[in-house]
């Protein structure tokens, strides 16, 4: 289906699924590493300095496999704040993430740290607002670190949406879309116009993917392929 619909990629599918997006002539923008327990992958990140002991091996295996099979990118959390400051937040994550870049560099595997939103979704997740992140790509300063920039969560957090993707576009290596309010269809039933905000990320020079990450209200396929239109500029 997705073949027909004209999309290029099947994303957060793990290792031992990505063979099976390559046998249907697709490869995963943005895989996953195989961590111990995914069901807290979002709420157990790198901002903990005891997730460490896991994360970074998980990684560095990931790492290597990634770049064997084509695959460009692997999604990263930052984890709740727990009480965290957001300073020592940051700090702790680019220890862990640091510790990544030489890998990641050599076999050319980019590493994305997802911004979430903790209004609605996600309460007390830390990578919540694109200065922080974009203050995290800094301080590792590996161009194989970047943001995934989910539109969805980002309007709710932070809204000029427009504007911030053009400030910080050498920060960002990967875009989610989404309705809001409600995560649905990015169509005329929600409050972002999808046309101009993928026209200003064309402008911006990023070659990468736009991954369609809604729930829609109607019939699937169809939804997407009219994302997919809407999104082609």
């Amino acid at each position: 289906m997705a073949r027909e619909i004209g999309i290029h990629s099947v994303e957060l599918l793990e290792p031992a699924e990505w063979p099976i997006a390559a046998r249907h002539g697709l490869t995963c923008a943005m895989g996953y590493a195989s961590v111990p327990d995914p069901r807290t992958r979002l709420t157990r990140g790198f901002n903990r300095v005891e997730n460490h002991a896991w994360l970074i091996p998980a990684y560095q295996r990931a790492i290597p496999l990634a770049a064997a099979a084509g695959i460009p990118n692997l999604i990263c959390f930052s984890g709740n704040r727990e009480g965290l400051s957001d300073e020592e937040g940051l700090a702790v994550c680019a220890r862990g993430i640091a510790a990544l870049m030489p890998a990641a560099e050599r076999h050319k595997v980019g590493i994305c740290m997802e911004l979430l939103n903790s209004k609605v979704d996600h309460p007390d997740y830390q990578c919540d607002r694109t200065p922080w992140g974009a203050a995290l790509v800094k301080k590792i300063g590996s161009p194989r670190f970047k943001l995934l920039y989910d539109i969805y969560h980002m309007q709710i957090m932070e809204g000029d949406v427009i504007r911030t993707i053009r400030d910080n576009r050498e920060y960002i290596g990967h875009y989610h879309t989404a309705g809001v309010p409600g995560r649905h269809e990015i169509d005329s039933s929600q409050e972002l116009y999808y046309p101009a905000i993928m026209r200003a990320i064309a402008g911006t020079g990023f070659s990468g993917y736009v991954a369609q990450e809604f729930i829609p209200t109607r019939d699937p396929r169809t939804a997407l392929a009219e994302a997919v239109r809407i999104c082609t500029v």
